[in-house]
């Protein structure tokens, strides 16, 4: 196959003596471009500019190398979702600013890339779909404990808080993610009014009344 464009964009960026960064910087842009199964140990030792040698020194499989690429992954999430998050301001703030970052993650070209191709290789690579879920877990957990903590406060009254949590994040998901997977520029609304009314349907739906408030305090 004649495709100059990966080698001319993985020449900048590979001297950097062989290192981890440097493989994984390769990787990234060959596996967003062909797919996992359609990369090999040896277009990833050239993608890079390191002997084959050097490369497995480094890691032992294309397996370790997707590893590590989620590890970028989680730590964009943290950043997107930093410790604290979850005391700046009540229930409405908290939950605009988780999901004006949430529309932020899905915008970025390299995310929707990445998730579209754990979908096309986690049926031929099972491992691909847990691991990433094994990261995006966590982030769930913690809205499902931010609003486990809000219902005992007697802010919210979320039975099951990890419902909850998937309600809020599948109402983003719908408006935004599902269109770009499927090659869709988003739903032809904008993101303020996505936001807003995700979080007042959900508060609608969630938030306790002040009758019932007043009664627990």
């Amino acid at each position: 196959m004649d495709d100059h464009r990966g080698s001319n964009e993985a020449a900048p960026k590979p001297r950097r003596n062989g290192s981890r960064e440097a493989i994984v910087d390769a990787a990234e842009r060959l596996f967003l471009e062909r797919g996992f199964g359609s990369v090999s140990m040896d277009d990833l030792a050239e993608a890079a500019g390191v002997a084959r040698r050097t490369l497995y020194n480094q890691f032992t499989s294309k397996e370790e190398i997707f590893r590590e690429m989620l590890l970028r992954v989680s730590g964009h999430l943290e950043n997107l979702l930093p410790p604290g998050i979850e005391t700046q301001g009540d229930v409405e703030e908290v939950l605009r600013l988780i999901a004006q970052s949430i529309l932020d993650l899905h915008k970025r070209p390299g995310y929707l890339g990445f998730f579209r191709m754990v979908v096309a290789d986690s049926r031929q690579f099972p491992w691909i779909a847990e691991a990433f879920a094994a990261v995006m877990e966590p982030q769930m957990e913690r809205l499902a404990r931010y609003l486990a903590h809000l219902t005992t406060m007697g802010i919210l009254d979320c039975r099951n808080p990890m419902l909850a949590a998937h309600q809020f994040m599948g109402v983003l998901n719908e408006f935004y993610l599902w269109p770009w997977m499927m090659g869709r520029q988003g739903m032809l609304v904008p993101a303020e009014d996505v936001v807003e009314e995700t979080i007042r349907m959900f508060l609608q739906r969630y938030r306790r009344s002040q009758s019932k408030g007043t009664a627990r305090r």
